[in-house]
């Protein structure tokens, strides 16, 4: 382990789907017939966030964390099924690729989903080993569908790899495989975690849970638990893998010089049985919806962040690129627009203090869905539930989210003061793609 508090282990675990509205301590728990108790203890040894935002799914999240830069600028602004261009592009400079400048050893155990041909796997883009899925769960539902023909589709495996080494498959990603793979996952950090506490080495552990994507299924262990179904069954499954990660962090000694990020990817699942929530918010992922931006998030630091405080200052997805840069002892890329801000003088002294963003712009492919700065909300297209809605807008709809967090009530006539920082933000980003241009959609090149 990292002895050195200027290169403390950095661990970052993601949830998959997880709406605002799931945790108890982001008031769900036992009023979704789920509780979290591990999650929550941990929100009490940290800064819990309320206004932490993100892409609108899985693989524009990914690739912001990663790149530390919005969507548009990689190329990577949804996914696509197998064996199509997809992923993150070979010349963005990745989170474990700076950090191995600095001696960190990293690890990826859960779901990839930034690209599923060599050259492209974890363990070519920075990662030191890596298992997992390279692409996304629903596809455990391929091998026991009616009419499935592997021979023109390409069936789903677990994976693992390890720098320099050709990735190799494991086990076909099957419904029964979809129900253990949580506990596979967290067996394999614990092991990394042991191996680098034995050697003393820096280390960056990225666990992006397959929890609670669909089909939401849960262990044996947990199947039944809550008598509340699957979905619940899960969550509470979640929680223990969670709970499992810290306490051996803890129990460890790692604990004192780790720096530890909880979070999810996008808003709630959308698809029933499986549906999720996002509280009193509305929306789930794939919209521009409040609910689909805001997600759980919290940052754990012994000694460093303060214990038990909550926030509602605007942090983005990318500022955990540059702040996970900032304290591995590295400097952001400067060949390239970074849209991410370094948070992490904000993240030790939170308590009436401000974010260093008030802003940002909210992209869905190409296009420019919603702006969002401070407490207002611009949506230039309207679409509050997925596939439903009257496309890009003719006037705008301006929205306060702090009195209005269900984005119910457009207010533009009465505050189209609030248009002038809003466009500034566009603008000045509008400048940078104009000078740094993105790549094209690669689906539009087939």
């Amino acid at each position: 382990m990292s002895k050195d508090p200027k290169r403390p282990n950095i661990v970052l675990i993601l949830a998959d789907n997880l709406g605002f509205g799931e945790l108890g301590c982001y008031g769900g728990g036992v009023l979704r017939g789920a509780p979290t108790p591990n999650i929550d203890h941990l929100a009490t040894q940290g800064l819990l966030c309320t206004n932490f935002n993100v892409e609108s799914d899985c693989v524009p999240t990914r690739s912001a964390l990663m790149s530390g830069r919005h969507p548009i600028r990689t190329g990577c602004r949804q996914s696509v099924p197998a064996g199509f261009p997809q992923g993150l592009q070979r010349w963005e400079k990745t989170l474990p690729e700076i950090l191995a400048q600095g001696g960190y050893k990293s690890a990826h155990h859960g779901k990839w989903h930034l690209g599923d041909v060599p050259g492209r796997y974890p363990s070519d883009r920075g990662f030191d080993e890596w298992y997992g899925i390279p692409r996304t769960t629903d596809e455990t539902q391929f091998t026991s569908s009616v009419g499935f023909d592997p021979s023109v589709c390409t069936t789903p495996y677990v994976m693992e790899g390890r720098a320099g080494e050709e990735s190799k498959e494991v086990c076909v990603y099957d419904l029964e495989e979809r129900r253990v793979i949580d506990e596979k996952l967290v067996n394999k950090s614990i092991d990394f975690m042991t191996r680098m506490k034995d050697q003393e080495q820096p280390f960056f552990l990225y666990h992006p849970l397959v929890h609670l994507h669909f089909p939401t299924l849960p262990h044996k262990d947990f199947a039944g638990i809550t008598n509340n179904g699957d979905f619940a069954d899960s969550m509470v499954e979640m929680d223990h893998r969670v709970g499992q990660l810290v306490k051996f962090i803890d129990d460890s000694g790692l604990g004192e010089n780790t720096f530890l990020i909880f979070a999810s990817d996008n808003g709630p699942e959308f698809r029933p049985p499986y549906r999720g929530t996002a509280g009193f918010y509305r929306g789930t992922y794939h919209t521009a919806m409040e609910g689909s931006l805001r997600v759980p998030c919290i940052f754990r630091w012994p000694g460093n962040i303060p214990e038990n405080v909550r926030t509602n200052e605007i942090i983005h997805v990318t500022d955990l690129f540059s702040t996970i840069i900032g304290i591995g002892g590295h400097k952001v890329p400067d060949d390239r627009p970074i849209d991410g801000v370094d948070q992490i003088e904000f993240l030790l002294n939170p308590v009436g203090q401000k974010s260093k963003r008030e802003g940002f712009l909210f992209y869905i492919k190409e296009d420019l869905k919603a702006i969002k700065w401070r407490d207002w909300k611009l949506h230039l297209w309207w679409e509050p539930e997925v596939n439903e809605g009257k496309g890009k807008l003719e006037s705008p709809y301006l929205f306060n989210i702090m009195r209005d967090p269900k984005e119910e009530t457009d207010v533009l006539p009465y505050n189209t003061w609030v248009l002038q920082p809003l466009f500034k933000l566009r603008d000045d980003f509008l400048k940078s793609m104009k000078q740094f241009p993105a790549p094209p959609d690669p689906m539009k090149e087939l």
